[in-house]
């Protein structure tokens, strides 16, 4: 019988497919999450696990130095083995393959055992290194190649996920600008301490609150989450999707002007009179205008001494938050330029000055409540090398020259959603502990946050099983106007609720009341929290014999008009720092009406007392938004704020029949 032409393709096309399955079978059949890569740093002194999928009902085998480990693939192809204890050292090699096919094996090269740490929270754990202090210098002498980062691309799905995007990148010159400034800060005093390599597996996004973090399935066990996590059940990818492209045209805004403004506005004949007008350097919250999002622009008109004139100048304007263009004279100056970026100073030809008025604009974004020119004022100037122009003062600035960003939804804060693609995804991944930054997205919500955080505590440390996991965090730091009188503060509230937290097992908290700044939510001292947090650390999980923390309150007594109060991790003496007296003490009666305090040192214990208060009932400390505090102890470190009231605060929920939260 004679065969079709159809037919012979047809078995032609069959043997081929068979032909790729075969071979397919010969050839690497496992796969690993991408946590797992060249250049790791796997966790000492632990039945270290290892996991991914491969054939079905396949023997892997495992090995790394001497050390040999199998495990036999379920029926869904998933497998895990886990190596005995390994000791701090490398580089070494690791090798996986199916057993019965050496063609199928994984091997991964400079691998090191140590310690591993996940660092994770908002913006001032994800605040980088070159956005950070001394940021030039830093990174110039980053040559660690014993710490390793492993960074986890930002996502949010609605599920639990079994793999992410990152990848492993050894400390040096060349990789550590984009590094968690705190988080490398920690490690590098760690690594020079307790001399053994370092990972860090960073997994951040700035604004983002504490419910983002925290599985659906805890969440779901509170009554505070409960509804806002089941509103998630509304969400779908699709959702996603529209916010994506949202987002795309949000940025293409901010980084490109809208209806020509940039080859109109800059002009010098461009007529600003009817612009309001706005001191600088100032914030937006500086503006008078109430909450805004968008597209600034600034213009101020100088002139110039007669001595600059043929002379090429330099323009420094300080440290802008978020990003700016800037223009002299109708020319471009600068391009959308982060506040990131180490330098903030540009070189203006001499060929673009005018004799008599000269015109300065800048666009700036104002994004995420933020946006505009940080002060000192003596950092906005322009100078011919010998005498400066000061650009502080009167600006001209227009809000609707462009139009409205779009509106997103920012899933990044809704429940669980980054707990799903960035921490579910490294959950077994064998660590040491915790670091966490985070809280400013919670301070609406302090007296909540008492629960929210040991919640996800509990939720992470239940997960990884690995025990109590050492958790080691920052408390806020120091941030906003001063207020001239004892008031109520929301991030006050928050400190505390972060302060309680240390009643949870194998917890540990730096204190950084000290090292903020009123104008600007991401203090750039972050050497200082990363070296907190690693005095924590020292004590904490190394079990070293030092003062890692300031200050604590431990209890008061009264006597008569005065109160004492007694501390705790005094080390050889309570202090103070820079001021000649004690600051930062308030103190109150039954009517609850806080005056400032005189307060002194008297041995171990603070006295407080005011004239404006005989019958005193409570004390508080360094409770404010940005505090003015100097107690230390003889190690330098800050008295962590407190009150020895327990009155409800501005943040905590009102009782039934209360109209007022006192």
């Amino acid at each position: 019988m004679k065969k079709t032409v159809g037919s012979v393709r047809r078995v032609t096309l069959i043997i081929f497919i068979l032909f790729l399955f075969l071979q397919g079978q010969g050839y690497a059949q496992i796969t690993l999450p991408k946590v797992f890569g060249d250049s790791m740093v796997l966790q000492r002194d632990i039945k270290i696990p290892v996991w991914g999928s491969a054939t079905p009902g396949a023997t892997i085998v495992a090995e790394i130095g001497k050390f040999l480990a199998t495990a036999t693939a379920g029926q869904d192809g998933k497998w895990k083995v886990r190596f005995d204890q390994v000791q701090a050292g490398g580089p070494y090699e690791l090798k996986i393959f199916e057993l019965g096919k050496p063609n199928s094996q994984i091997r991964l090269k400079g691998i090191l055992v140590g310690d591993v740490w996940l660092a994770s929270g908002q913006s001032n754990m994800e605040w980088s290194v070159q956005q950070a202090q001394d940021a030039n210098k830093e990174i110039a002498n980053a040559n660690f190649d014993q710490i390793r980062f492993f960074q986890v691309a930002q996502d949010k799905k609605l599920s639990p996920q079994q793999d992410l995007k990152g990848k492993w990148k050894v400390c040096s010159p060349g990789n550590v600008s984009t590094f968690s400034a705190v988080a490398y800060y920690f490690a590098r005093k760690i690594h020079r301490d307790q001399q053994v390599p370092i990972g860090i597996i960073q997994s951040t996004w700035g604004g983002t609150p504490i419910e983002s973090w925290t599985s659906r399935d805890k969440l779901l066990t509170s009554g505070i989450t409960k509804v806002r996590t089941l509103a998630n059940d509304t969400l779908s990818e699709q959702s996603f999707i529209k916010d994506s492209l949202k987002m795309v045209h949000f940025w293409d805004m901010v980084y490109h002007p809208q209806n020509n403004t940039d080859k109109i506005i800059p002009l010098p004949g461009y007529d600003d009179s009817n612009w309001p007008v706005v001191q600088m350097p100032g914030m937006i919250k500086d503006f008078g205008i109430g909450p805004y999002e968008g597209m600034v622009w600034l213009r101020k008109t100088i002139n110039l001494p007669e001595s600059f004139s043929g002379k090429t100048l330099t323009i420094s304007i300080g440290r802008p938050e978020t990003n700016y263009s800037m223009y002299f004279n109708g020319k471009e100056i600068c391009k959308v330029v982060w506040n990131s970026n180490a330098r903030q100073s540009y070189t203006i030809p001499a060929e673009l000055l005018k004799k008599g008025e000269n015109v300065i604009t800048m666009r700036i974004a104002m994004l995420w409540g933020g946006g505009g020119l940080n002060a000192p004022a003596d950092e906005i100037y322009i100078t011919d090398g010998s005498d400066k122009v000061s650009l502080a003062g009167k600006w001209s600035y227009e809000t609707t020259a462009e139009p409205a960003l779009p509106k997103m939804n920012n899933y990044q804060y809704y429940p669980s959603l980054l707990f799903n693609a960035m921490i579910n995804p490294v959950i077994a991944y064998g660590i040491k502990g915790f670091l966490w930054y985070q809280g400013e997205a919670n301070d609406s919500a302090a007296y909540h946050y008492r629960k929210l955080f040991p919640m996800m505590i509990s939720d992470w440390r239940e997960r990884w099983g690995q025990g109590n996991l050492p958790f080691l965090y920052a408390q806020l730091a120091n941030f906003k106007d001063r207020k001239p009188h004892p008031a109520e503060s929301e991030w006050a509230e928050l400190r505390e609720a972060q302060a309680l937290t240390l009643s949870q097992p194998n917890t540990a908290m730096a204190c950084i009341i000290d090292i903020g700044a009123a104008n600007d939510i991401h203090p750039t001292n972050k050497q200082e929290v990363g070296r907190r947090l690693a005095l924590a650390a020292n004590k904490l999980v190394y079990r070293q014999n030092i003062i890692a923390s300031g200050p604590r309150y431990r209890r008061y007594r009264k006597e008569g008009n005065r109160i004492y109060i007694s501390f705790t991790n005094t080390a050889s003496a309570l202090l103070t720092k820079g001021a000649e007296g004690l600051a930062g003490f308030a103190i109150a009666g039954k009517n609850k009406q806080f005056y400032w305090a005189k307060a002194a040192i008297k041995g171990k214990e603070v006295v407080v007392y005011s004239d404006k208060v005989t019958d005193p009932e409570s004390v508080r400390y360094g409770w404010a938004d940005n505090p003015e505090c100097n107690l230390i102890n003889s190690e330098g470190l800050p008295a962590v704020p407190f009150r020895t009231d327990n009155w409800r605060g501005i943040t905590a929920p009102a009782e039934p029949g209360d109209t007022l939260r006192d």
